[in-house]
């Protein structure tokens, strides 16, 4: 029907402008981004399904961090635990060598000074070895241990006291002896003086080994009153290694650490799990049949570590294949959230090329279509 009021034909091109001009925008705005979804209404359920699998792959990548933090822990430990080894090694020599009759008491001096230097290491290795400022390895002395430990500390303190007044008295008496032999000289008074020497030296000896026993005392103390942590590895662990809460892995050595401790502090004196200096002078070599009993304390002890290096390896094995896994699945993952959000760019240039040459041909049929209203003058004339 040609009439004035109604272009049926203009109506129908401007219509599919309109849908050619928003089919365009959307491939430009896909082309342009380089996701086939830009907002939900481009696809509703393929955005819900795409952003699940998003979240899912980045709750697997920050896992695979977990995992390599976890192992680089677990490694610091493990070669702490290895230099203890090498420690505890040598000790172990030095007992065995001291235990042989053919050392002098001159040679079991000298391995004894070595040997209290080694335990001091081992304190200090145990006590401040750490991972991004933690400590790992160290036990925390409980309130028994801290109420022990200034019990001790308070009693040798005052046997140090009176033992120094002994050996005062002693060598005063000593010198009223030397004092009477000297301005009365006689085999009595001789022998008096003598008595008095022997007594003095004594005396001083004992003062000397209070005072070392409780600056001991002391130095344990003050670490067991200060020690108010435990390491990281002093208690169970769990490591999250996947993107959901029940991917968790556990690690509890809490009873290997306090067996180590255990064997560790029966092998010397100067060590202690707080890793902090005693600089006693022990006497797990010169005591007489001493030296064959530390032999049997370090062997339980250098086992003790194997343990607990073992029981580190194998977990830190384990994580191992958790990131291989973890860069397996993230990976596929990845791959399905790309194929749902992803553009295809061959599809959507054809698609945009299309709808340019369908936008430039119904602009022409509209001009077309407007042109036809003329046609009624034609009918008028």
């Amino acid at each position: 029907m040609l009439s004035l009021h109604t272009n049926s034909a203009a109506l129908s091109a401007q219509s599919s402008i309109s849908r050619t001009q928003s089919s365009l925008s959307t491939s430009m705005t896909r082309l342009s981004t380089g996701f086939r979804i830009n907002s939900a209404m481009d696809d509703a359920a393929g955005l819900q399904i795409a952003t699940r699998l998003k979240a899912q792959t980045s709750g697997m990548a920050m896992a695979m961090r977990n995992t390599q933090n976890a192992i680089s822990m677990m490694q610091t430990a493990e070669g702490a635990l290895g230099e203890t080894s090498n420690i505890l090694i040598r000790m172990k020599d030095l007992a065995t060598q001291s235990a042989d009759a053919s050392s002098t008491d001159s040679d079991k001096t000298a391995m004894q000074s070595e040997y209290d230097a080694l335990a001091s290491e081992l304190s200090n290795i145990i006590g401040n070895t750490s991972f991004g400022g933690a400590k790992l390895l160290t036990k925390a002395a409980d309130a028994t241990a801290k109420s022990v430990a200034a019990t001790a500390s308070t009693a040798d303190a005052a046997a140090s006291t009176s033992a120094a007044a002994t050996a005062v008295s002693s060598t005063a008496d000593y010198n009223t002896a030397a004092a009477t032999f000297t301005s009365t000289p006689s085999q009595a008074n001789a022998d008096a003086m003598e008595a008095a020497r022997i007594t003095m030296e004594t005396d001083q000896a004992a003062a000397d080994a209070a005072a070392a026993k409780a600056t001991a005392s002391a130095a344990y103390n003050t670490a067991a009153q200060a020690s108010t942590t435990s390491g990281k590895f002093a208690a169970s662990m769990d490591f999250q290694i996947g993107a959901s809460t029940s991917e968790k892995m556990g690690l509890d050595l809490s009873a290997n650490l306090t067996t180590l401790h255990s064997e560790l502090r029966a092998t010397s004196v100067n060590y202690n799990s707080f890793g902090a200096a005693m600089g006693l002078k022990g006497t797990e070599l010169t005591a007489a049949g001493s030296a064959s009993a530390t032999i049997d304390k370090l062997s339980a002890a250098i086992d003790s570590i194997g343990g607990v290096r073992s029981a580190l390896g194998a977990a830190a094995n384990r994580l191992e294949h958790v990131a291989t896994n973890l860069s397996n699945v993230s990976s596929n993952t990845e791959a399905a959230a790309g194929r749902i959000m992803d553009v295809d760019f061959a599809t959507e240039s054809s698609t945009m090329t299309s709808n340019q040459m369908l936008l430039q041909a119904g602009t022409a049929m509209l001009k077309q279509s407007n042109s036809m209203s003329s046609m009624v003058m034609s009918l008028l004339q």
